[in-house]
């Protein structure tokens, strides 16, 4: 078979040597796994959360096989966190040109019993925190003067009604708007913006409910009978991150094992 020199090899364009990447809700869960993922596909990673403690033990990790990785302290909802935590990446590892926008609460209720807090809380940390974590990543990318990619971690109860959980589906529903809105505006700056949506994934917040006798209910009722695994994740994120989507801004990539197409 012949081969483009002009053209670079498959794993070279999922490559992603160079890069600089932060994700946000790195202490645990999908956050940790997707800070290995990135650390493994040769970006310096930055893991950042609320707890130092817990993204110092994944970061270290990273660090252990290899990888390069940094902790920073960051809440979402305090765009001084957001900054300081830019502020100390960039000293270390240099401008991040890869954001994934991981971090976000659920806090179910039935509607007519929802508090404004249940409802402002996953307004600030699945809306504004992601919003203001983009916003900072890009102006810092616009004054170097370089290319980068966003990815919004979203879920498929963006698209589609869930009882209980109006506060956060009506959240990643407009993360995902959001992301277009955001693809349109940073589109001449060379930034692209594109989101995942996973299906039910086991996490910090859902164990609880997984490991009852109505979510192993749940779980029976889905089209694979079982959760999603968090390395079926990896090749949208990689693709999304990497040089292999170059064509892509937008554009949302669900992740449910057809959860979300089916009749009943």
């Amino acid at each position: 078979m012949s081969t483009n020199n002009n053209n670079p090899g498959v794993q070279s364009r999922f490559s992603l040597q160079g890069r600089v990447a932060l994700v946000t809700g790195a202490g645990s869960g999908l956050g940790a796994h997707f800070a290995a993922v990135l650390a493994e596909a040769g970006a310096k990673v930055v893991c950042v959360a609320r707890r130092l403690e817990r993204v110092e033990a994944v970061a270290a990790a990273i660090r252990e096989k290899g990888g390069q990785a940094m902790a920073c302290v960051m809440d979402v909802t305090d765009r001084e966190s957001i900054k300081l935590a830019y502020d100390t990446s960039e000293r270390e590892f240099g401008t991040v040109d890869v954001l994934i926008n991981n971090a976000g609460l659920s806090n179910p209720a039935p509607f007519e019993e929802m508090t404004p807090a249940q409802w402002n809380s996953l307004l600030d940390a699945n809306l504004s925190g992601p919003f203001f974590v983009a916003q900072e990543m890009a102006r810092r990318l616009i004054a170097a003067g370089q290319p980068g990619t966003i990815i919004n971690i979203a879920s498929i109860l963006g698209h589609l009604a869930r009882y209980c959980f109006l506060n956060y589906g009506t959240t990643k529903a407009a993360l995902i708007h959001m992301t277009q809105y955001m693809a349109l505006d940073l589109m001449p700056h060379s930034i692209r913006v594109n989101a995942i949506a996973p299906g039910f994934f086991p996490s910090e917040m859902t164990n609880p409910f997984y490991e009852s006798e109505a979510g192993m209910k749940e779980i029976a009722g889905l089209p694979p009978k079982r959760l999603g695994r968090h390395e079926e994740l990896d090749g949208p994120l990689l693709l999304l991150a990497s040089e292999a989507s170059s064509y892509m801004s937008g554009s949302v990539v669900t992740v449910d094992s057809g959860h979300s197409i089916r009749l009943s």
